[in-house]
């Protein structure tokens, strides 16, 4: 039996619960339901309120809104990972003709394309998608309202051109690649594009009085990548762990690492929000979360992880406006993560290692630096300043005897491990930044070379 304790002490959970019915109250939402991850679980379920006359529980669809963006950033990056497109590729590489046709997929997943953040017509979220039957629809004519890359705007048209690149790239509808490659992996039978019952009744409350109104809930048609899908507390908390962990059936653990990473500038007078490719970032209390938000006419959603923290949180509602599902969500995250800590895995000796790569472990030095090279259980290895501060990077086998940076200053630099004449390591060489086994020697390896007076007292 594990060591530890999967389930949430009492007081957590009575606190959890306390948030979810502030929230809920204060929110003046008809029903709200919740989830908490961890250890790639859910240890928390709750809901609060009424759907059609019963509390909501984890079985009851809600509109999910834009975190439907995230699941189709999934699928394109899926399409990356198997070497179908590039994020450098212009659109118009595998769509051709389209307007926006030179931007990049990287930039739409990262929304730094400078498009238009609506579709042209009617509101798309609360008229049917077949008023906008062709993508030259959901984006008109004048679709360049920034230069691209510059500086990060939100677009939704943007992502349904990304749901058509994958229809274009897979041949079948988006949704039906959707259900197959990650949908069913998860086991997320309950997330689909049209609502499937029991769900709930989106609906709007008057600013001034306690009352009703109910909102339409329309298929989007070619805008559905940007905010179409339904979902449970149960299947969004699954979604959570995948964001944590990754699964090997989907997307590995670096892919969604990546996707957590920022990908376009943040306002300048938010710098503690961002977004990566497919997800939102959020920095609160000094800690990183990911995940994205949503929201359609009736609906509101959130899911947010801390990965350093392995928990995830899932807040879902059915109102247009007035519950704060973000601050709610991250709200019963920071309550889990500061009354239980993550307790950490047990250490435990590496399965195998090739003695080649034992070989290169311990110091190095890059000038007068050391740094020290480990390998890790997953197989890359890491560089690690050894004061703690400096360049720091996680670096993953390319296959052919080298080794590229995943992040850091050296995300994407090459690693090259240099031998002598004898066959011998003698430095190694990453992004032109020479290692060495001594501080600043053997003098003819260092660029530059080195004083031939050598290391004295002045």
């Amino acid at each position: 039996m594990s060591p530890i304790q999967t389930d949430l002490l009492p007081d957590t959970r009575r606190a959890l619960v306390h948030r979810l019915a502030t929230g809920q109250v204060e929110g003046r939402a008809p029903s709200v339901v919740a989830a908490v991850v961890r250890y790639g679980h859910p240890v928390w379920m709750g809901g609060w309120g009424s759907v059609d006359g019963s509390p909501p529980d984890g079985d009851i669809q809600y509109r999910i809104g834009s975190i439907t963006k995230t699941f189709v950033a999934t699928l394109v990056l899926r399409l990356r990972d198997e070497g179908r497109l590039a994020l450098t590729d212009p659109l118009a590489e595998h769509l051709p003709g389209m307007v926006a046709g030179q931007a990049t997929v990287g930039a739409l997943l990262a929304h730094t394309a400078g498009l238009v953040a609506e579709a042209p017509g009617p509101w798309w979220e609360r008229t049917p998608g077949a008023l906008r039957p062709g993508l030259g629809d959901v984006l008109g004519s004048d679709v360049q309202v920034h230069p691209a890359g510059q500086r990060h705007h939100y677009s939704n048209p943007g992502y349904a051109l990304l749901g058509a690149l994958v229809e274009r790239i897979r041949g079948e509808a988006w949704g039906e690649v959707l259900r197959r490659e990650v949908l069913e992996p998860l086991g997320m039978t309950r997330t689909t594009l049209l609502p499937v019952a029991p769900h709930a009744t989106g609906w709007a409350v008057h600013p001034w009085a306690d009352v009703l109104l109910a909102e339409p809930a329309v298929d989007t048609g070619l805008m559905a990548p940007a905010g179409q899908l339904w979902s449970t507390a149960t299947d969004l908390a699954r979604f959570a762990a995948f964001l944590i962990d990754g699964d090997e059936r989907v997307l590995q653990s670096d892919t969604v690492e990546e996707m957590r990473a920022p990908a376009s500038p943040p306002e300048a007078k938010s710098w503690d929000s961002g977004y990566g490719l497919g997800m939102q970032l959020l920095r609160r209390d000094g800690r990183l979360l990911a995940g994205h938000t949503g929201s359609m006419p009736g609906f509101v959603a959130t899911v947010w992880v801390s990965a350093d923290d392995g928990l995830g949180a899932v807040v879902m509602g059915n109102v247009t406006a007035g519950l704060a599902a973000s601050a709610l969500a991250a709200d019963l995250l920071q309550t889990v993560a500061e009354r239980e800590p993550r307790i950490p895995a047990p250490w435990r000796p590496l399965p195998a290692l090739d003695p080649q790569l034992l070989d290169l472990t311990g110091l190095w030095y890059r000038g007068p630096a050391p740094y020290v090279l480990r390998p890790l259980a997953d197989g890359f290895m890491e560089l690690v300043p050894l004061s703690g501060g400096g360049r720091a990077t996680r670096l993953r086998p390319t296959g052919d005897g080298g080794w590229k940076g995943i992040n850091g200053y050296f995300a994407g630099e090459r690693l090259r491990v240099e031998l002598d004449a004898a066959g011998a390591v003698s430095h190694l060489d990453l992004g032109t930044f020479v290692f060495t086994r001594q501080p600043y020697g053997p003098a003819a390896l260092v660029p530059g070379g080195v004083d031939p007076a050598g290391w004295r007292v002045d």
